[in-house]
């Protein structure tokens, strides 16, 4: 049957970004301390992300899961990382590549609505992430991209931040929107981990690429991930942890603590700070919704400055961030550019 929209018409209202420095929202999160349920907690994360950011040692890691820059927080992450509020970022692919590099290429998210045929949608090369709309077109001009990138790339194996510092010098090179997670975060020498890359556009196109040059190509080593990020770890000790959703990016970061004991670095610390936005249940045993004191049992997070915020993450998230950002307690912080240490370059601030 014909559809009775076009994709122009379903495709018309772009998706458009907070912008947490707009609106001091302190006061509303002080008050919201001294309610109850999960104003409280939220309030309680919020100072504890300030107390990261007043810890000048701390080095803070931001984990992102879930679909969170086609939800319009993109800008969110890019002024925690301009105002040197984040050290390094363990990320799903699909945030890092087919959301915020897609984006850098020129495409939008779209405003869309769950009460439409999937049907219909399938048939104009529209993607539904829940409200949301993608065109499908655009998003196998990403895959593409990355295959580009790859081909242009000497053969070997490489860590994910590795290919996606290649990413963002194709921006670089090719005058793309500079107002991007993977561009910002090369610019202060903030590492991207995406552990389980090959899940999203970078997939498609490494797997093009690979396929095409079967004797040398690109590969991605996920073994090397652990291996730099757990290296963040041993050289910065003190860490705190602010995961939006959970997943492979929650349980990689928290993992690198009994990766620097295997690697003979007994006396390193649990993360010091932590925070964890999830709408996830605790009680099947899954890792999204396990608490941070259970992590403590597995000698991964102290529990001195720890909190769930059981919240979805486009309501917490600019709330939390954004009370940290308007305290002001991130002036003075310095770049740590871990990009450079991983490296081997002489870092300088």
């Amino acid at each position: 049957m014909p559809s009775a929209f076009t994709k122009d018409e379903l495709l018309s209202a772009p998706v458009r970004h907070i912008d947490i420095k707009q609106l001091n929202i302190v006061p509303l999160i002080d008050q919201m301390s001294d309610t109850a349920f999960q104003a409280r907690n939220l309030a309680r994360a919020a100072t504890i992300l300030d107390l990261m950011q007043q810890d000048k040692e701390c080095a803070v890691i931001l984990t992102l899961a879930g679909s969170l820059i086609s939800a319009g927080l993109k800008q969110v992450i890019i002024d925690m990382i301009d105002n040197n509020m984040v050290d390094a970022i363990v990320s799903t692919g699909a945030n890092i590549v087919d959301q915020d590099f897609f984006e850098a290429l020129g495409f939008h998210h779209y405003k869309g609505t769950p009460f439409i045929d999937d049907a219909i949608l399938r048939e104009l090369h529209i993607d539904r992430i829940y409200d949301t709309f993608i065109d499908e077109d655009d998003l196998r001009v990403c895959d593409d991209t990355t295959a580009i990138i790859a081909n242009a790339m000497q053969p070997g194996t490489y860590s994910s931040r590795e290919f996606i510092v290649e990413m963002a010098k194709y921006i670089e090179a090719n005058n793309l929107d500079r107002n991007s997670i993977v561009y910002k975060a090369y610019e202060k020498g903030v590492p991207i981990f995406c552990p389980a890359f090959s899940d999203c556009s970078a997939g498609f196109g490494l797997v093009h690429h690979q396929w095409n040059n079967p004797e040398q190509h690109v590969a991605i080593d996920s073994v090397k991930d652990f291996r730099e990020l757990t290296r963040i770890k041993i050289e910065n000790d003190k860490t705190g942890i602010f995961m939006i959703g959970g997943g492979v990016p929650k349980n990689f970061t928290q993992d690198i603590v009994v990766a620097a004991e295997v690697l003979g670095h007994d006396e390193v610390s649990m993360h010091t700070y932590a925070v964890q936005i999830t709408v996830a249940d605790e009680r099947d045993g899954a890792l999204s919704g396990s608490t941070l004191k259970e992590a403590s049992s597995w000698g991964k997070v102290d529990t001195v400055h720890e909190q769930m915020v059981f919240s979805e993450a486009t309501i917490a998230l600019p709330l939390i961030a954004g009370y940290a950002w308007h305290k002001r307690n991130r002036e003075g912080r310095q770049p740590k550019n871990f990009n450079a240490t991983l490296d081997g370059k002489q870092v300088t601030v």
